[in-house]
């Protein structure tokens, strides 16, 4: 390890000797003899600290000393200053331009040597406390618009409705419409600058409104403010002059859930919770660019807490079940493949809606584990088909973005295929464009694995959104299954039946197989055998079947 670098700044070269003599063990010795020269070596090389005469012949210690601790660059350089003077004055003097320390001569070494070291030891606690000070901000901030980051927002909210415990305070949850779009159409360095700038606009409405605000994650921020300084509209309509001003081609539209905060007691990432609440309740219509969490929505959340405390007693009572949808062959009428989907039977309340359940799980991350317990079910039922049909019909399982994160998902599934003896190509995966669009590398890497294990691979919900025919340059895509939306609008709408057509045409030419989601009328049916489909799903030939029934099903077929 380097030593530290030491400066004698003397010119009698005998006070140089004997200071080198004191230090030489400790420290790399440089010397100049006049102030010139010293400043000169603090100009070219590092200087950790500079021992400096006061009195000496053209440029005298003062005036070194002023110029180090004026100038910007190195005034937090220790200078312990030297003199023979007694009366004190030299002392003050030297102290009040910011000397760190006085050494009168004739020198004591052991006083010499307990100053320095007394010098660098509160130089060395200095930056220790600004390295500590930096890496507070930096672990307190987001990396990005250097607002506070959820942890720290949390924190200080917390905090600050303790303080201002007499103020009604209320919790804003922000997001940008469509952020993905935006960062696909212009990169993410438009991206960035497009949160950079809602950050300093929330920042700056912080300030004015004696409020906290933070980035959530990604495209969303928060806002906590006081009640009375609530001025939707106003903040709104200021929100988007700031985006206007970066110039981008492009409708930034930022939707708002407010929460109104009855008790300050509350964790503020339950608020966080509640003003998003607020903000999904918005839905897709954007006339109003906010909303506010009410008794309604108080309701669901408290379904949901009961939800949540009761999926962990669901799973040992094994409450949670696979029925199977039955996929057909529009040519032989056939029953070719089924999905597999969770149903919840609860011993009181009976079958509890998917709908209720699913995006609670979604939420708390608990989706990983229910979608392996509705896998097995359907190798539990492939399984049963290799001992007691004629053929086995294969079933596709659906694989959630959040699947992907959790780990081991390969094993994992390899191993049910080893456990219940079975071939890859009978269980399919069904993958969505969420799934792509959180990480697209990642799912395209892990899909590969999954087709050269010899899975089948399902785009679900083809066409719902805008990455669907980028997914498809990008993955290994055996079967669309196209949404339901298109087949809803197909007896009344000339467009979505070109578009169905198109879209039948793109995937033979790709190779791939179709399956029509949705199809409940025979119109609807007509139609898409005319135009070439192969498989449908729907309540036109069967809804999702207990695993009985679809035994049953089997059985007959």
């Amino acid at each position: 390890m380097a030593k530290p670098v030491m400066l004698i700044v003397d010119d009698v070269e005998m006070n140089r000797a004997m200071l080198t003599a004191y230090f030489d063990d400790e420290y790399t010795i440089l010397e100049a003899g006049d102030g010139d020269e010293g400043l000169r070596i603090i100009e070219e090389q590092p200087v950790d600290i500079v021992l400096l005469d006061l009195v000496m012949p053209s440029l005298n210690g003062y005036e070194v000393l002023s110029r180090i601790k004026s100038s910007e660059r190195y005034a937090a350089l220790p200078v312990i200053v030297m003199t023979a003077y007694t009366d004190g004055q030299s002392e003050v003097l030297a102290m009040e331009m910011g000397a760190d320390d006085y050494i009168q001569k004739p020198y004591n070494p052991t006083v010499v040597q307990c100053r320095v070291r007394n010098v660098m030891g509160r130089v060395d606690r200095d930056a220790k406390a600004r390295q500590v000070a930096r890496m507070k901000e930096f672990i307190e901030h987001d990396s990005l618009t250097a607002i506070y980051n959820k942890e720290t927002f949390c924190k200080k909210v917390a905090q600050h409705l303790q303080k201002h415990a007499d103020t009604p305070y209320c919790m804003l949850y922000w997001n940008i419409h469509s952020f993905k779009v935006i960062n696909d159409l212009f990169g993410t360095q438009t991206g960035d600058r497009i949160l950079c700038e809602a950050a300093n606009y929330f920042l700056q409405l912080s300030k004015e409104t004696q409020g906290i605000c933070g980035r959530v994650e990604a495209d969303r921020f928060s806002v906590c403010l006081p009640q009375d300084k609530l001025d939707m509209e106003h903040i709104t309509k200021q929100l988007d002059i700031h985006m206007q001003q970066l110039g981008i081609n492009s409708r930034l539209t930022f939707l708002a859930g407010i929460y109104p905060i009855t008790n300050i007691t509350l964790p503020v990432d339950q608020m966080l919770d509640r003003a998003h609440m607020a903000l999904n309740s918005l839905g897709a219509n954007f006339a109003k660019r906010y909303a506010s969490y009410d008794d309604q929505m108080r309701e669901k959340l408290l379904e949901e807490q009961v939800i949540v405390r009761e999926m962990d007693t669901a799973v040992k009572e094994d409450q949670f079940c696979a029925f199977f949808q039955p996929i057909y062959n529009l040519h032989t009428n056939e029953c070719v493949s089924a999905e597999a989907l969770v149903r919840w039977l609860h011993p009181e309340k009976g079958l509890i809606s998917p709908g209720k359940f699913l995006p609670v799980f979604e939420k708390n991350g608990f989706i990983t584990r229910l979608d392996r317990i509705v896998w097995e079910k359907a190798c539990q039922c492939l399984a049963w088909q290799k001992e007691h049909c004629a053929q086995v019909t294969p079933i596709s399982i659906n694989v959630s973005r959040l699947d992907f994160y959790a780990g081991n998902l390969l094993e994992f599934l390899l191993g049910l295929i080893k456990k219940y003896d079975l071939e890859t190509w009978m269980l399919k995966l069904e993958i969505t464009e969420s799934a792509y669009v959180d990480n697209p590398r990642q799912l395209q890497e892990i899909s590969q694995q999954f087709h050269a294990h010899g899975f089948p691979i399902l785009m679900d919900d083809f066409g719902s959104g805008y990455s669907s025919l980028n997914m498809l340059r990008s993955l290994p895509v055996d079967i669309l299954k196209v949404d339901m939306v298109f087949v809803r609008d197909l007896d009344k709408d000339e467009t979505t039946r070109i578009l169905m057509r198109d879209i039948v045409q793109m995937a033979r030419d790709m190779g791939m197989h179709t399956v029509i989601e949705g199809v409940e009328t025979q119109s609807q049916l007509d139609f898409l055998r005319s135009i070439g489909c192969q498989d449908i799903q729907g309540y036109y030939f069967s809804k999702p079947l207990p695993h009985q029934d679809f035994k049953d099903l089997l059985n007959h077929a």
